[in-house]
């Protein structure tokens, strides 16, 4: 594997890695979103990462999504409260999107530290070849 190469594939590990951040920054902001019981519940989103087509690196292949039923909650104040006295909510936890947010931040420091390893190994080639 060449330099280049290193940085084109951990460039796509780094693009996978921030799509992740992105879904996960998604879902804990809209985890207390409340919509009417006729409505969906907001669904977080999972991105499903798979390899490259050229085989060097990884991509985004699609998204999935939670539930839309969500959790029913009773708040019969709340003005989208229906006539029980209930709302909508999305089922998610803060404590796995949390663990999510550690794994993804961690990965793209890693793809990160690979780009600049690799421009440190080109660099040094560089020096090597202007001689003294």
């Amino acid at each position: 594997m060449s330099t280049f190469n290193a940085i084109g594939v951990a460039s796509t590990g780094v693009t996978v890695y921030r799509k992740w951040l992105d879904a996960v920054s998604d879902n804990v902001a809209n985890m207390n979103t409340v919509t009417r019981t006729s409505e969906s519940a907001f669904r977080e989103r999972y991105v499903i990462a798979q390899e490259a087509g050229d085989g060097n690196g990884v991509q985004v292949g699609g998204a999935a999504f939670g539930s839309a039923e969500g959790r029913l909650v009773h708040d019969p104040n709340h003005p989208l409260a229906d006539a029980d006295g209930y709302v909508r909510m999305p089922d998610i936890d803060l404590g796995s999107q949390m663990g999510q947010l550690v794994m993804a931040q961690r990965g793209y420091q890693a793809n990160l530290s690979v780009v600049e390893r690799a421009k440190d190994s080109y660099n040094a080639a560089i020096q090597l070849g202007k001689g003294s």
